[in-house]
């Protein structure tokens, strides 16, 4: 990406302003400008070529509702024909295009046999204090985006508990920190029982992946994401339709290591801990059974209600072992519950918070860059719902009503002295929309690191 962006200042102009100023602008222009826009029938709305009186491009113009949406230019790198163009835009609106400009230019195409050889076009901003680091922020945003959604995209055959290994110990190697793994049954004899039951039944064998970074001096902060590789629901079986896309089961997983790219490039002064609880729920001989009841790492036994709950089962041994360090914050990102996308939709990431300044700076910081984030609620009368008669609780309620807050519910049983954020998210785009393609998406990462930078710089 590093050659997309630039701070130089030659290039076609490329004029981005928006709507209501668009009249204002025109009136401004040459005659033949005027007239070409006029013939072309161009309604002030999107994109705009225009030549010179010797029919070479002489500027673009691209015309958005909101250019502070930091991905309302998402689409134009590709619109564009090749070349580099210089941007004239307002200095408070220079930071989301460029990283809209960026981001636009992603596509997974690692099984294309025909890959695309068009060169796109590169976008310079103009060479003066402030812009270098601009470029540097939005390159680095992009490349942990890009990195979420190539994990999100691998088809599970490809992605599998050591592929989720393979990547911590890349971003170590890149950034030199330190990974752990605690694989197969060693997951028993260091007390993770819940993360080799729902793991055991696949030839890729579970573990528990544990990537370290930073000054030990430092606050620390832990990230933990759910990554259960390929979801078949285990006994309880999904529907082919429910199944189809669980290649993205491990999208908690791609999100905590595209957070913590963006936190090791940036060089934060925390002291990183990264735990990925990365299993594949499959279906064998010796599966977890409904009626089952595990023992957790923190000690606390659970009924097993469903198979197909299985991502609190990985991550309360994570949780639990995450809060023995006592960190400043924990915060958990997982595709956990369906019934979250049926609240707030595909596209907006509902989390919970027990600490409500970290939920409300998180929040504000996912409005400022267009990365929003809804709060929803620890709503503790539901808390009893998951009484079990043979255990001390279940995996889940036996009625599906709230079961997204439920499911925090399970999660917050694990952290109980620390401030303690869960994501639930949807990792995936389930249309197109500007800048973001179908497929593999990252939800929050760009708020979380916000609210991390400023809380923490």
């Amino acid at each position: 990406m590093n050659n997309l962006l630039n701070a130089e200042n030659s290039g076609t102009p490329l004029i981005i302003i928006e709507k209501p100023a668009y009249q204002a602008w025109l009136e401004n222009q040459e005659k033949h400008s005027q007239t070409w826009l006029s013939n072309t029938q161009f309604n002030g709305k999107g994109l705009a070529l225009i030549p010179n009186n010797q029919g070479e491009l002489s500027q673009a113009l691209f015309v958005v509702s909101d250019a502070s949406d930091y991905f309302s230019c998402g689409d134009l790198i590709k619109q564009l024909p090749h070349g580099q163009y210089l941007l004239q835009a307002e200095p408070e609106h220079v930071e989301a295009i460029s990283f809209g400009w960026l981001v636009g230019a992603y596509q997974y195409d690692r099984y294309i046999s025909n890959k695309s050889d068009k060169q796109l076009a590169t976008l310079a901003l103009t060479d003066v204090e402030g812009n270098a680091d601009i470029v540097d922020r939005a390159i680095k945003f992009a490349e942990a985006t890009a990195l979420t959604r190539d994990l999100v995209n691998t088809p599970a055959a490809d992605m599998m508990p050591e592929d989720i290994a393979k990547a911590a110990l890349a971003l170590a190697e890149q950034f030199n920190g330190n990974v752990k793994q605690i694989i197969g049954d060693e997951l028993l004899v260091h007390n993770y029982p819940t993360i080799h039951a729902v793991g055991r039944a696949s030839v890729h064998t579970p573990r528990l992946v544990d990537l370290t970074w930073g000054d030990s001096k430092n606050p620390l902060v832990t990230l933990v994401g759910k990554g259960v590789c390929f979801d078949s629901g285990g006994l309880d079986m999904k529907p082919a339709a429910g199944m189809r896309n669980m290649k993205k089961d491990m999208g908690g997983a791609a999100h905590v290591l595209g957070l913590a790219q963006l936190i090791m490039a940036f060089n934060l002064p925390i002291n990183l801990r990264v735990l990925i609880p990365a299993v594949e729920n499959a279906v064998s001989s010796n599966a977890l059974r409904p009626g089952d009841v595990v023992t957790t790492r923190k000690g606390l036994t659970v009924e097993i209600h469903n198979t197909d709950a299985e991502g609190r089962l990985v991550l309360c041994d994570a949780l639990a072992e995450a809060e023995n360090d006592e960190p400043e914050l924990i915060i958990d990102f997982a595709t956990l519950t369906g019934a979250m996308r049926v609240a707030l939709g595909t596209e907006l990431p509902g989390f919970f918070s027990t600490n409500d300044q970290v939920a409300a700076d998180i929040t504000s910081a996912g409005l400022k860059n267009s990365d929003p984030v809804w709060r929803m609620p620890l709503h503790k009368p539901y808390d009893n719902l998951f009484e079990s008669t043979i255990a001390d609780m279940t995996n889940c309620p036996t009625q599906p009503f709230g079961a997204a807050i439920s499911a925090a519910l399970y999660l917050q049983r694990f952290v109980e002295k620390t401030d303690w954020v869960h994501f639930d998210v949807m990792a995936f785009n389930v249309r197109h929309l500007s800048g973001r393609p179908l497929g593999g998406e990252a939800f929050g990462i760009r708020a979380v690191f916000d609210y991390l930078e400023a809380r923490f710089k």
